[in-house]
């Protein structure tokens, strides 16, 4: 009989030997999870879970060697498992990684990391209790895009970044559990995250439930940073056509980010300059036209890309570059937002100005 491998994070007589994992949720994004952690050399998915049975049989036909089951408890009683991905409605995330970690599983759950700040808190403290990784999964973080944007931000080829406009919006997906801020926004809030390093000082939303009086499924974010930066977020499940688009205007270039575009990043050498007036009181305005470049991108599905290093992590390398901390940062803003279009006004993000990470 085959031995077990150790749990322990990076012990030396399994470094090189595939992540033994399983997987619980099998609905809109689970599959993606099993698909992508088969074709990973460093991963091995052993079992399957999900409470439907026609969605185990439909995993079981395309990969008949996995073990299936309705029992969360099953993934946690084997000790073959190193580790579990959920990919679950949100309201469960925080009991079904909760009941991994005590488990002694290393844990990635899909975003948001927990419904709220202080159960993402509570999965952090057992993760360190129990020296296991728990990553949440904010997939644009691996995005060839995202992370050409970051560079060109964190370069300062773009100059001050005056502001950020985003818009993810969709015809349907609503969601039971869920407003569309906690579904959609944590996209954008962890590439802000990501791009900025910076929490926003203060936040203003306004949202409405045009289907289902209670579930808002459109939502307008204004987000203010300590740096001088704005950024816009709208969001919504009740749009005419798909759309996924992002600009950065900064004082030296713009960009255009667009997810669902042939050319996904395009670099606008464009901006206005303002000249010494001759005369006082009067200023003049010069405006650069220059040339739009749409580089050359990477091959690389982000799902692929996101548990690698969730795999390398359990082996000793680095930290996740979505870190439990940054997950919790999600849910803080998405706390904020709440407070904000349940008061009707802005609201300090966090009695904290802002957080590096």
């Amino acid at each position: 009989m085959r031995a077990a491998p150790s749990n322990g994070r990076g012990a030396e007589s399994d470094i090189d030997a595939p992540v033994r994992i399983g997987v619980v949720g099998l609905g809109y994004w689970g599959p993606n999870l099993v698909r992508n952690l088969q074709e990973l050399p460093c991963a091995e998915v052993i079992a399957v879970c999900d409470q439907q049975a026609d969605a185990l049989r439909r995993i079981a036909g395309r990969y008949p060697a996995l073990q299936t089951t309705t029992d969360f408890d099953d993934l946690l009683r084997d000790p073959t498992i190193e580790a579990v991905a959920i990919a679950t409605p949100a309201s469960s995330h925080f009991p079904l990684a909760a009941a991994a970690l005590k488990a002694g599983k290393h844990v990635f759950v899909e975003k948001p990391l927990a419904d709220s700040s202080k159960a993402a808190r509570e999965l952090i403290q057992l993760a360190e209790e129990r020296e296991r990784v728990l990553m949440p999964g904010h997939t644009f973080l691996y995005s060839p895009a995202v992370n050409l944007i970051r560079d060109l931000i964190q370069s300062g080829d773009l100059g001050e970044i005056y502001f950020i406009s985003t818009s993810r919006v969709n015809l349907g997906l609503h969601q039971p559990d869920a407003s569309v801020v906690w579904d959609l926004g944590p996209h954008d809030l962890s590439i802000l995250l990501y791009w900025l390093e910076e929490l926003p000082q203060q936040v203003s939303a306004m949202s409405r439930g045009c289907i289902i009086p209670d579930v808002p499924d459109v939502a307008f974010i204004s987000l203010m940073y300590e740096s001088g930066t704005i950024a816009h977020v709208e969001l919504s499940w009740l749009a005419p056509s798909k759309l996924r688009r992002t600009a950065i205007v900064g004082s030296e270039k713009m960009v255009v980010y667009d997810d669902t575009s042939n050319e996904p990043v395009r670099i606008f050498d464009s901006g206005v300059m303002p000249r010494d007036p001759e005369t006082f009181g009067e200023y003049q305005l010069t405006y650069r036209t220059g040339d739009i470049i749409s580089p050359r991108l990477d091959v690389a599905e982000p799902i692929y890309r996101e548990m690698e290093d969730f795999c390398a992590s359990l082996r000793g390398a680095s930290a996740t570059r979505s870190s439990a901390q940054l997950g919790l940062q999600v849910v803080e803003i998405i706390e904020a937002i709440d407070r904000s279009i349940a008061s009707g006004r802005s609201v300090d993000t966090l009695p904290r100005a802002s957080s590096r990470r």
